[in-house]
């Protein structure tokens, strides 16, 4: 540590102990002080951003951790924004929050502290999934809205996602506003509490009702479901939001046979059967999928701590369970909304799904072959809803995602939605055996042949702490300064830079600008001749960056099915290999 920066992060932690801050706090800071430097500056080097979603950040004392102070500078700021922007008006806010340590007192304080702004505050009893979030701004008509979550991150962290009146996380120009108006909350003192509670109004299971209520309307095939109501469907909300309103929503839909995994329906932000709570990783995944096994059910499903992403585990022919990338169940779930969306005559032209830029690009064949439109945007479900809010009242929105298990059917919601994800995989798996006698497994590898074998992998580079942040940085310069000549032998012909939004012909030296992308982001993309595609970036929400492979082949028939994807996965093993990532 250098002087310099001991200076500051001492300075910093000195204030807190100065200050007006609980004893608890100051103990945890006068421990640090004598027994862990390292600890002491990771949590005071700088202040825990209030990025363009929010915060996320490790739980604990300190300037750059998640706390009620950073959480209630948080809230203060954009109670200040909210009263800027809506001048003369009366403000509502929605708040919920999901199973992690703290998340209830978290949302408590937000509460209190926009109850002391003179807000009407909804706040829900218990804990409740991000996509009801999204849906009770709507539905209650509040200005703003906070999820007290941190998603799938580790069980040590915790955040704060912010959401404007359409019911999406904020975009811009709001977000960077909220962010100036969060730097300028300095001290405590600045932050109102302990005022107004009578403005903080309960919500309970009479709201569910009506949520429940939006996601039936999304039901296709009610008839498959009346002759196969009986279908095995295990669940795991992984000790999360889900636990009670994913099965409520398969009994609405019909399905009588829903068997969940009891060790992981205990509420516990420790997450205690799992390392991670991420329904992306087959660890996870393996206490629902054993089950599923042992029951022989169709598939198995998870959603994350605050149910907005969905985890899916089909069975194969051969009686195992395959755990599906987030490709595969956006392409499984979108198919299935188009296929019966054209069998019930309801494309007419006016239609469009949506995915993000680091997606699949097989979602883009799909809906050519249907003849709907699809956009492409940056990660991140707030573009999604970015799109569907500038096509309100010109085009209708069926369905959109991203490859990171994050799927929306229907625009009541305009954030990811695993409630309504669950029952709508759940649905076409009853689908595809009443009308095809398939599994769902199944008709994807009918899927690949009718559209060609898309095949994505992914790798994360993690970097903790301030020297990685640096590193991820230094990556991101070096790739554009010198980006891969050739990636499986195959020359660059195109290099797409989200940060400039724009596209490099290598061949000709000519840049244009990106189509149909207006935000800027920190991603990179290399397309090759073969069409093989690489997308670099850094997450916005993680200490990590992120590389994503796209490649692609004919598939003949289903019995080539394991022949190719053997192929396909080699190729991206050897892309790896080559951008040295293994």
């Amino acid at each position: 540590m250098t002087n310099e920066l001991e200076k500051l992060v001492m300075s910093k932690a000195q204030q807190w102990l100065d200050g007006d801050y609980d004893d608890a706090t100051k103990e945890q800071v006068r421990l640090m002080i004598d027994n862990n430097k390292n600890e002491l500056v990771e949590s005071f080097y700088k202040d825990l951003e209030f990025g363009t979603g929010g915060l996320r950040g490790i739980m604990g004392a300190g300037t750059n951790r998640m706390n009620i102070y950073t959480v209630g500078a948080a809230t203060q700021g954009l109670a200040n924004y909210l009263k800027r922007n809506f001048e003369g008006e009366a403000i509502r806010v929605a708040i919920s929050h999901d199973s992690r340590n703290n998340s209830r007192m978290f949302a408590e304080r937000v509460a209190d502290i926009f109850a002391s702004n003179g807000f009407t505050v909804y706040l829900f009893d218990a804990l409740r999934p991000t996509p009801e979030l999204s849906f009770a701004i709507r539905e209650l008509k509040c200005q703003s809205g906070v999820m007290v979550t941190a998603s799938h991150n580790p069980k040590e962290y915790n955040g704060y996602k912010a959401y404007w009146t359409d019911g999406s996380q904020v975009t811009s120009p709001h977000d960077v506003n909220i962010i100036a108006e969060v730097e300028k909350i300095t001290a405590n003192s600045q932050v109102l509490t302990g005022a107004n509670a009578e403005n903080i109004h309960i919500l309970g299971e009479e709201f569910d009702e009506k949520y429940l209520a939006a996601i039936q309307e999304l039901s296709l095939s009610p008839e498959a479901i009346a002759r196969h109501n009986d279908m095995k469907i295990v669940y795991t909300p992984l000790h999360g939001a889900g636990v009670r309103l994913v099965p409520a929503s398969l009994r609405r839909w019909g399905f009588t046979n829903i068997i969940s995994v009891p060790e992981q329906t205990v509420l516990d932000g420790n997450f205690p059967t799992v390392e991670s709570p991420n329904p992306e990783e087959r660890k996870t995944m393996a206490m629902a999928i054993e089950l599923a096994r042992k029951e022989g059910a169709d598939l198995a499903m998870a959603t994350d701590p605050d149910s907005d992403r969905i985890g899916l585990a089909l069975r194969n022919g051969k009686g195992e369970y395959v755990l599906l990338n987030g490709n595969q169940t956006l392409v499984l779930l979108m198919c299935y909304q188009l296929t019966r969306w054209a069998e019930l005559g309801k494309i007419d032209g006016n239609q469009y799904v949506v995915k993000t830029i680091v997606t699949s690009t097989m979602p883009d064949a799909v809906a050519e072959h249907f003849g709907v439109k699809c956009y492409n945007c940056l990660t991140g479900f707030k573009f999604i809803a970015k799109i569907i809010r500038e096509n309100e009242g010109k085009a209708k929105y069926i369905g959109g995602g991203e490859e990171s298990f994050g799927y929306l059917p229907g625009d009541f919601v305009r954030d990811k939605d695993g409630v309504a994800s669950c029952s709508l995989a759940a649905e076409a798996a009853a689908w595809a055996k009443d009308t095809m006698g398939l599994t769902l497994y199944e008709w994807l590898q009918e899927l690949y042949v009718k559209y060609g074998f898309f095949r994505e992998g992914l790798v994360n580079v993690v970097r903790k702490g301030k020297d990685g942040a640096e590193q991820i940085q230094k990556m991101m310069v070096d790739y554009r300064e010198n980006p891969p000549k050739e990636i499986l032998s195959s020359p660059v012909v195109k290099i797409y830079d989200y940060k400039t939004l724009e596209v490099l012909d290598v061949a000709t030296g000519e840049k244009s600008p990106i189509e149909g992308v207006t935000d800027k982001s920190n991603v990179l993309q290399w397309l090759t001749a073969d069409g093989t595609k690489v997308s670099v970036r850094p997450s916005g929400t993680e200490p990590k960056i992120k590389f994503y492979f796209g490649v692609k082949a004919a598939l003949p028939s289903v019995d080539e099915f394991e022949k190719v994807q053997a192929e396909l996965d080699e190729k991206i093993e050897q892309i790896k290999k080559e951008l040295n990532l293994v």
